[in-house]
């Protein structure tokens, strides 16, 4: 089974609806250590400039504290890190709503920082979740069913096509000043959204 790299940050939590194995790498990215330990998980590893909130005391966990004058964002700092220890799939929880608008963009491109990396990632919402791909195939899965919604991200898409969702789209360019992909939904077959050129930020329902 492919492992995973688990990574909480301080947005919203909604509670995970699996359970992680001995091989998975789970993250606290800066206050995401008590969404974590909400979920009944211990970080294998602490990370942050722990500007929101003071470092964990008395804990197993690995704490790594950043410099609070940085470029990287808390959560771009874990993904680094899972990233270096190999992994090439991540779960971000608490990576959307919260208070900042800004961060839930920041970890749009954490996405894309993934995928230009080799890896996916998956940022998960209250009911929906969000990834990136580039040049690629993406399936969406079977037992998914509402709304998929599917945008250019990072400039022009070209040779877009979806499959098996409500609205259909062949060869089509996608451009991130007219979202037409908004508001699809699922079908009676699994959906499927491909790229040839460009890349697409993917919502797809939990």
């Amino acid at each position: 089974m492919e492992k995973l790299c688990v990574i909480f940050g301080a947005g919203d939590v909604f509670a995970p609806r699996k359970k992680f194995g001995k091989t998975d790498l789970i993250i606290a990215a800066d206050g995401g250590y008590s969404a974590a330990v909400a979920a009944e998980l211990n970080p294998d590893v602490i990370i942050g400039d722990f500007d929101s909130s003071d470092a964990p005391e008395n804990t197993a966990a690995h704490v790594i504290k950043l410099n609070r004058d940085k470029d990287d964002t808390d959560m771009l700092a874990a993904v680094k890190l899972g990233l270096r220890r190999g992994y090439k799939t991540f779960v971000i929880y608490g990576g959307t709503g919260g208070d900042r608008l800004d961060h839930t963009v920041a970890n749009f491109g954490a996405l894309a920082y993934l995928n230009a990396f080799g890896a996916q990632g998956y940022l998960v919402d209250r009911d929906a979740v969000a990834t990136v791909i580039t040049d690629d195939k993406f399936a969406v899965p079977k037992q998914a069913r509402g709304t998929v919604s599917v945008f250019a991200y990072g400039g022009v898409a070209s040779g877009v096509n979806l499959e098996n969702l409500k609205y259909s789209l062949t060869n089509a360019e996608l451009t991130p000043e007219y979202p037409i992909g908004v508001s699809n939904a699922t079908g009676d077959k699994a959906g499927v959204v491909s790229v040839k050129s460009g890349s697409l930020l993917i919502f797809f329902p939990r």
